[in-house]
């Protein structure tokens, strides 16, 4: 187990635990919250050894293995599969081994090696990176694309992959679904409910943390308190403590002026002081109870538009894509992503728009907002249309080096000032300070701000603009929970319309009332709520690889047979050989991609029925893979008795 006791951790200047206790036990899988700034992050510098405790005890288990998500962004021309199967640490340290064992002519230090590279699953490594890649969003003809194609947040994905490849006693992850769709992140909270060891998660998404953890560990004022149960039960419980704790306060503050008074009033008798100094005493040793002292929650509040056009807009046959490149030659066509829309987006509407992860949301989105032009058909804004667009590169778009002070003041002089808000510098600071931009921090350059400061900033920036339609991709990625709660509470009481993408589910129920799916090339009302939507990406994941594996048999029956070459016999054997593995390891990694999708139904089925029907599924899957990898085993035995 993990255990802190009376430990006291320094970062810098900064005491970021105090006397903190706490113990976590093998298997938990627990929840770390806290306000931004509390010292998560650093507790788990703490608990990976990148820190050490300047007092008191901590002691972690030594013959645990550890994984975490590399913060670095990943630069090499590797493929994705295989920059995953890197992950394996046990893997890669026995491939080593065996190279080290052959160079070296030993034959019973080979035999042991090959045995330890069998054990460390080199049968399946493959299969089981790829299904962590496809789960976390990818497609599978990008299985073997080199990881420096991918962008940054794709890249991203491919490290908490993996971390998930490596295998591990102790798993931390600090804001593992930051860049991930919804798809996504139900695939992996399946993933994360399978997971065997003890897991550590930082995060702010209540749905997630309320799925996955069974312990709350909070830090707050450098103090460690741990709760049983999830967060929802954390929060509960703490309110719980808190409203107790102020109660006793108020009353223990009543008893104290009691006491005071009495004192006050008859230590000055003779016949009254000896109970009045019993009082003093009483007084003395009373053990005082802290006022709660909470902190103070942040708010803010979009402004009634200056007016309302309904429709906010309408599309009639309207396609939306991306142009060819500009070195396309003449004639490229665009790329076409959704095709045929005729809706209308109405005033006071709230919609939440869902899709698998490529499907065009986002490119829905940036048509809108006229980032991109459609490909054909109309979109007709309505007359006064005001559009407040929180985009998920949003962050990236602010100016480094200027300060927030610096971004109103040019907003203001290249967009004009709305109705009802004023342009003058000290006007700005004002507004400013009412999204906690005070101080020294309206003149702090944006690019040294941490994610969610930036992520406030344009927050602030769109409020300002008092918009009639918020177009938001994403808008949560980098808030902590306070500024999530503010941004749901402000959203409720806007009055115009919003459009909403993410893959906060907390957000989404609270806001929209209405879906709209986006798939297969089209849009269209999606008729149920977000427990229905996790089941539909679940079968969709399903169809998906069914329909791969279909294409897969297809192909391979069309392909014509080659002409045995006229090689010695047994090169001809050893080829054939290599052939028959190469499809079987394609088959084994479907098995295994079939087998996860089923594991993570049976995780979200409540249906006794189903249950049972899925589970005789994974274990006949179970058996089947089982046959194969005993297969895969005797025909590398044979390549390499040929070889």
């Amino acid at each position: 187990m993990i255990i802190l006791k009376d430990v006291t951790l320094r970062r810098s200047a900064k005491v970021v635990l105090d006397d903190a206790s706490a113990t976590l036990n093998p298997g938990e899988k627990v929840g770390l919250v806290g306000r931004n700034g509390a010292g998560k992050s650093s507790l788990f510098a703490l608990l990976n050894g990148t820190l050490h405790e300047d007092a008191g005890d901590f002691s972690i288990p030594a013959q645990w293995r550890m994984a975490q998500v590399a913060q670095e962004m990943p630069e090499t021309a590797q493929s994705a599969t295989d920059f995953v199967i890197e992950g394996d640490t046990a893997l890669t340290a026995a491939q080593a081994e065996v190279h080290a064992a052959e160079a070296s002519d030993d034959g019973e230090r080979m035999a042991y090696a090959y045995m330890a590279l069998h054990d460390a699953g080199a049968h399946d490594a493959q299969a089981r990176a790829q299904a962590l890649i496809l789960g976390l969003g990818f497609k599978t003809t990008e299985l073997c694309n080199p990881v420096n194609s991918f962008s940054g947040g794709w890249r991203m994905r491919l490290q908490l992959a993996r971390a998930l490849m490596c295998p591990s006693d102790l798993l931390l992850l600090d804001e593992p679904t930051n860049h991930l769709d919804l798809d996504a992140l139900v695939w992996l909270e399946a993933w994360l409910k399978r997971y065997a060891g003890t897991l550590l998660v930082i995060s702010h998404d209540r749905e997630f943390l309320d799925a996955i953890t069974d312990v709350t560990l909070h830090i707050d004022n450098a103090k460690l308190t741990r709760y049983g149960g999830n967060y929802s039960t954390f929060e509960d419980t703490r309110a719980l403590q808190m409203e107790l704790q102020q109660n006793a306060y108020a009353k223990q503050q009543d008893k104290i002026a009691h006491l005071q008074k009495f004192i006050a009033r008859f230590k000055a008798k003779a016949s009254k002081a000896k109970q009045a100094q019993s009082r003093v005493k009483a007084l003395d040793r009373m053990e005082k109870i802290a006022p709660v002292l909470a902190s103070a929650d942040f708010t803010f509040e979009f402004k009634e538009p200056a007016n309302l056009p309904n429709p906010m807009l309408a599309m009639d046959s309207a396609c939306f894509g991306y142009p060819p490149p500009a070195d396309a030659p003449a004639g490229t066509p665009p790329t076409v992503i959704v095709r045929g829309v005729s809706k209308s987006v109405m005033a006071g509407q709230r919609i939440g728009i869902l899709g698998a992860n490529g499907q065009g949301k986002s490119t829905l989105v940036k048509t809108i907002a006229r980032t991109l032009k459609p490909i054909s058909g109309d979109v007709v804004e309505g007359k006064g249309l005001n559009i407040g667009y929180f985009a998920q590169q949003e962050l990236d778009v602010l100016r480094p080096l200027d300060n927030p002070l610096e971004h109103m003041v040019r907003m203001a002089r290249e967009g004009g000032v709305p109705a009802g808000q004023s342009g003058r510098e000290q006007d700005l600071r004002t507004f400013l300070g009412t999204f906690n931009f005070s101080g020294d921090m309206v003149k702090q350059p944006v690019g040294t701000m941490s994610g969610g400061e930036k992520a406030r900033l344009v927050l602030c920036m769109i409020v300002w603009q008092r918009p009639n339609l918020l177009l938001l991709d994403e808008p949560t990625n980098h808030l902590d929970l306070a500024t999530r709660e503010a941004l749901a509470m402000a959203l409720n009481e806007f009055e115009g319309t919003v459009m909403l993408v993410s893959h906060d589910r907390s957000l989404l129920r609270s806001v929209c009332d209405e879906f709209w799916l986006v798939s297969h090339g089209g849009i269209a009302p999606f008729d149920g709520d977000l427990d229905d939507y996790q089941r539909y990406l679940l079968d969709e994941a399903k169809r998906v690889r069914e329909s791969v594996k279909a294409s897969q048999k297809a192909a391979k029956e069309a392909a014509p047979v080659a002409a045995a070459p006229a090689v010695k016999k047994d090169s001809a054997e050893l080829k054939s050989l290599r052939r028959d593995l190469g499809r079987l390891e394609q088959t084994i990694l479907e098995l295994q991609t079939q087998k996860h999708g089923l594991e993570a139904r049976l995780a979200s089925t409540r249906s006794a029925q189903q249950i049972g029907e899925i589970g005789a599924e994974v274990q006949a899957l179970a058996d089947v893979l089982a046959g194969h990898e005993d297969r895969w085993l005797a025909l590398s035995e044979q390549i390499e008795a040929a070889s």
